[in-house]
Protein backbone atom coordinates (compact mmCIF):
# COMPACT_ATOMS: atom_id res chain seq x y z
CA UNK A 1 0.00 0.00 0.00
CA UNK A 2 2.55 2.41 0.88
CA UNK A 3 4.23 1.77 -2.30
CA UNK A 4 1.10 1.88 -4.51
CA UNK A 5 0.62 5.36 -2.38
CA UNK A 6 4.07 6.49 -3.21
CA UNK A 7 3.64 5.75 -6.81
CA UNK A 8 0.21 7.81 -7.24
CA UNK A 9 1.94 10.88 -5.24
CA UNK A 10 5.39 10.93 -8.09
CA UNK A 11 2.97 10.25 -10.36
CA UNK A 12 0.71 13.02 -10.05
CA UNK A 13 3.66 15.63 -9.23
CA UNK A 14 4.81 14.36 -12.49
CA UNK A 15 1.53 15.10 -14.08
CA UNK A 16 1.29 18.60 -12.05
CA UNK A 17 5.10 19.30 -13.51
CA UNK A 18 3.87 19.11 -16.87
CA UNK A 19 0.86 20.86 -16.65
CA UNK A 20 2.49 23.69 -15.38
CA UNK A 21 5.21 23.55 -18.56
CA UNK A 22 2.11 23.54 -20.41
CA UNK A 23 0.53 26.28 -18.86
CA UNK A 24 4.06 28.41 -18.57
CA UNK A 25 4.55 27.66 -22.65
CA UNK A 26 0.74 28.76 -23.50
CA UNK A 27 1.07 32.02 -21.24
CA UNK A 28 4.52 32.65 -22.99
CA UNK A 29 3.51 32.22 -26.54
CA UNK A 30 0.23 34.29 -25.62
CA UNK A 31 1.88 37.32 -24.37
CA UNK A 32 4.35 37.40 -27.47
CA UNK A 33 2.17 37.39 -29.63
CA UNK A 34 -0.50 40.16 -27.69
CA UNK A 35 2.62 42.28 -27.29
CA UNK A 36 3.66 42.18 -30.51
CA UNK A 37 -0.15 43.22 -31.90
CA UNK A 38 -0.63 45.41 -29.37
CA UNK A 39 2.58 47.12 -30.22
CA UNK A 40 1.88 47.39 -33.92
CA UNK A 41 -1.40 48.60 -33.43
CA UNK A 42 -0.35 51.79 -31.51
CA UNK A 43 1.54 52.54 -34.50
CA UNK A 44 -0.66 51.39 -37.26
CA UNK A 45 -3.58 53.17 -35.72
CA UNK A 46 -1.44 56.31 -35.24
CA UNK A 47 -0.07 56.14 -38.91
CA UNK A 48 -4.11 55.73 -39.76
CA UNK A 49 -5.42 58.90 -38.19
CA UNK A 50 -3.10 61.51 -38.40
CA UNK A 51 -3.37 64.07 -40.62
CA UNK A 52 -2.03 67.84 -41.18
CA UNK A 53 -4.46 69.31 -38.67
CA UNK A 54 -3.53 66.15 -36.05
CA UNK A 55 0.03 65.23 -36.84
CA UNK A 56 0.17 62.71 -34.00
CA UNK A 57 -3.00 60.77 -34.45
CA UNK A 58 -5.03 58.57 -32.44
CA UNK A 59 -4.55 56.19 -30.02
CA UNK A 60 -5.52 52.73 -29.48
CA UNK A 61 -4.85 50.00 -27.24
CA UNK A 62 -5.12 46.37 -25.95
CA UNK A 63 -5.65 45.53 -22.61
CA UNK A 64 -6.21 41.67 -21.29
CA UNK A 65 -9.51 40.76 -18.47
CA UNK A 66 -6.85 38.63 -16.57
CA UNK A 67 -3.06 39.01 -16.31
CA UNK A 68 -2.33 35.77 -14.55
CA UNK A 69 -4.01 33.64 -17.25
CA UNK A 70 -4.73 35.77 -19.93
CA UNK A 71 -6.08 33.29 -22.59
CA UNK A 72 -8.56 32.84 -20.02
CA UNK A 73 -9.99 35.95 -20.17
CA UNK A 74 -11.31 38.50 -22.69
CA UNK A 75 -9.15 41.26 -24.66
CA UNK A 76 -10.62 44.40 -24.87
CA UNK A 77 -9.85 47.01 -27.41
CA UNK A 78 -10.02 50.99 -26.94
CA UNK A 79 -9.66 53.23 -29.71
CA UNK A 80 -9.65 57.03 -29.25
CA UNK A 81 -9.68 59.21 -32.73
CA UNK A 82 -7.51 62.53 -32.48
CA UNK A 83 -9.03 65.38 -30.52
CA UNK A 84 -11.86 63.07 -28.83
CA UNK A 85 -12.14 61.55 -25.47
CA UNK A 86 -11.81 57.90 -24.20
CA UNK A 87 -15.38 56.08 -24.82
CA UNK A 88 -16.82 52.76 -25.50
CA UNK A 89 -16.08 51.27 -29.04
CA UNK A 90 -20.27 50.97 -29.05
CA UNK A 91 -20.39 54.93 -29.24
CA UNK A 92 -18.02 55.38 -32.45
CA UNK A 93 -19.07 56.25 -35.70
CA UNK A 94 -19.06 53.98 -38.30
CA UNK A 95 -15.74 55.54 -40.36
CA UNK A 96 -13.87 55.06 -36.84
CA UNK A 97 -14.64 51.77 -35.71
CA UNK A 98 -14.14 51.03 -39.53
CA UNK A 99 -10.69 52.38 -38.78
CA UNK A 100 -10.27 51.09 -36.21
CA UNK A 101 -10.99 47.62 -37.02
CA UNK A 102 -8.87 47.70 -39.79
CA UNK A 103 -5.97 48.57 -37.75
CA UNK A 104 -6.40 45.79 -35.88
CA UNK A 105 -6.55 44.02 -38.87
CA UNK A 106 -3.08 44.68 -40.24
CA UNK A 107 -1.93 44.38 -36.79
CA UNK A 108 -2.80 40.58 -36.44
CA UNK A 109 -1.66 40.19 -40.08
CA UNK A 110 2.25 41.96 -38.86
CA UNK A 111 2.49 38.93 -36.83
CA UNK A 112 1.21 36.21 -38.71
CA UNK A 113 1.01 37.45 -42.31
CA UNK A 114 -1.58 35.95 -44.96
CA UNK A 115 -0.91 35.91 -48.32
CA UNK A 116 -3.34 38.37 -49.17
CA UNK A 117 -6.82 39.88 -47.70
CA UNK A 118 -10.43 40.07 -49.46
CA UNK A 119 -12.10 43.30 -48.25
CA UNK A 120 -15.55 43.73 -49.10
CA UNK A 121 -16.41 47.11 -48.95
CA UNK A 122 -14.68 48.03 -46.01
CA UNK A 123 -14.68 51.69 -47.15
CA UNK A 124 -18.64 51.88 -47.01
CA UNK A 125 -18.66 54.55 -43.93
CA UNK A 126 -14.97 56.03 -44.62
CA UNK A 127 -14.95 59.70 -46.29
CA UNK A 128 -12.72 60.32 -48.86
CA UNK A 129 -10.03 61.40 -46.93
CA UNK A 130 -10.26 58.03 -44.74
CA UNK A 131 -10.40 55.80 -48.24
CA UNK A 132 -7.25 57.97 -49.36
CA UNK A 133 -5.22 56.56 -45.94
CA UNK A 134 -6.07 53.45 -46.47
CA UNK A 135 -5.15 53.37 -49.73
CA UNK A 136 -1.98 54.69 -49.17
CA UNK A 137 -1.33 52.22 -46.36
CA UNK A 138 -1.77 49.14 -48.80
CA UNK A 139 0.24 50.58 -51.35
CA UNK A 140 2.96 51.24 -49.13
CA UNK A 141 2.80 47.76 -48.24
CA UNK A 142 2.13 46.36 -51.00
CA UNK A 143 5.18 44.26 -51.39
CA UNK A 144 4.21 41.77 -48.65
CA UNK A 145 0.38 42.38 -49.11
CA UNK A 146 -2.00 41.59 -51.56
CA UNK A 147 -5.46 43.24 -51.37
CA UNK A 148 -8.52 42.23 -53.08
CA UNK A 149 -11.20 44.78 -52.11
CA UNK A 150 -14.73 45.04 -53.82
CA UNK A 151 -15.32 48.58 -53.39
CA UNK A 152 -17.77 51.26 -55.24
CA UNK A 153 -15.64 54.45 -54.13
CA UNK A 154 -13.71 55.94 -57.29
CA UNK A 155 -10.93 56.40 -55.21
CA UNK A 156 -9.72 52.99 -54.69
CA UNK A 157 -9.90 52.09 -58.53
CA UNK A 158 -7.35 55.69 -58.96
CA UNK A 159 -5.23 54.01 -56.10
CA UNK A 160 -5.33 50.12 -57.79
CA UNK A 161 -3.28 47.86 -59.59
CA UNK A 162 -6.16 46.62 -61.89
CA UNK A 163 -9.41 46.33 -61.87
CA UNK A 164 -11.78 43.31 -62.23
CA UNK A 165 -15.57 43.86 -63.29
CA UNK A 166 -18.74 41.18 -62.97
CA UNK A 167 -21.13 42.31 -65.33
CA UNK A 168 -24.12 40.21 -67.21
CA UNK A 169 -23.50 39.10 -70.69
CA UNK A 170 -27.11 39.03 -71.98
CA UNK A 171 -26.47 37.10 -75.71
CA UNK A 172 -25.70 33.99 -73.21
CA UNK A 173 -27.43 34.71 -69.75
CA UNK A 174 -24.82 34.47 -67.19
CA UNK A 175 -21.80 36.60 -65.93
CA UNK A 176 -18.77 38.10 -67.24
CA UNK A 177 -15.60 39.10 -65.85
CA UNK A 178 -13.60 42.58 -67.19
CA UNK A 179 -10.14 43.07 -66.72
CA UNK A 180 -7.93 46.21 -66.37
CA UNK A 181 -4.48 46.36 -65.94
CA UNK A 182 -3.41 50.13 -64.57
CA UNK A 183 0.33 49.29 -64.22
CA UNK A 184 0.71 50.03 -68.22
CA UNK A 185 -0.65 53.79 -67.42
CA UNK A 186 1.60 54.11 -64.43
CA UNK A 187 4.45 53.32 -66.20
CA UNK A 188 3.21 55.87 -68.82
CA UNK A 189 2.63 58.35 -66.48
CA UNK A 190 6.56 57.92 -65.30
CA UNK A 191 8.07 57.75 -68.25
CA UNK A 192 6.13 60.88 -69.27
CA UNK A 193 7.44 62.93 -65.94
CA UNK A 194 11.16 61.65 -66.57
CA UNK A 195 11.23 63.26 -70.28
CA UNK A 196 9.82 66.88 -68.43
CA UNK A 197 12.79 66.30 -66.03
CA UNK A 198 15.32 65.37 -68.22
CA UNK A 199 14.07 68.63 -70.39
CA UNK A 200 14.05 70.91 -67.83
CA UNK A 201 17.52 70.00 -66.90
CA UNK A 202 18.70 70.45 -70.25
CA UNK A 203 16.68 73.62 -70.71
CA UNK A 204 18.21 74.99 -67.46
CA UNK A 205 22.22 73.57 -68.27
CA UNK A 206 21.93 75.66 -71.87
CA UNK A 207 22.02 78.79 -69.97
CA UNK A 208 19.40 82.13 -70.55
CA UNK A 209 21.40 82.98 -73.95
CA UNK A 210 21.69 79.72 -75.03
CA UNK A 211 17.98 79.07 -74.53
CA UNK A 212 16.68 82.05 -76.68
CA UNK A 213 19.08 80.51 -79.41
CA UNK A 214 17.79 76.93 -79.01
CA UNK A 215 14.22 78.59 -78.66
CA UNK A 216 13.32 79.20 -82.25
CA UNK A 217 15.22 75.24 -83.27
CA UNK A 218 12.60 73.77 -80.60
CA UNK A 219 9.75 75.37 -81.73
CA UNK A 220 10.40 74.60 -85.69
CA UNK A 221 10.92 71.27 -84.60
CA UNK A 222 7.48 71.02 -82.64
CA UNK A 223 6.05 72.06 -86.14
CA UNK A 224 7.62 69.88 -88.07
Amino acid sequence: CNEDFSELRNNAKDATKRFNEIKRQRTDRFNAAFQHIADSLTSIYKDMTKSSKHPLGGKAYLSVDDSEEPYNGGIKFTAMPPMKRYRDMEYLSGGEKTIAALSLLFAIHSFHPAPFFVMDEVDAALDNINVLKLCNYIRQRSDDLQCIVISLKDMFYEQSKGLVGICRDVSTNSSRTLTLDLTKFDQAKSELSATKERKRRRMSSLGPRKRERASPQSDQETEQ
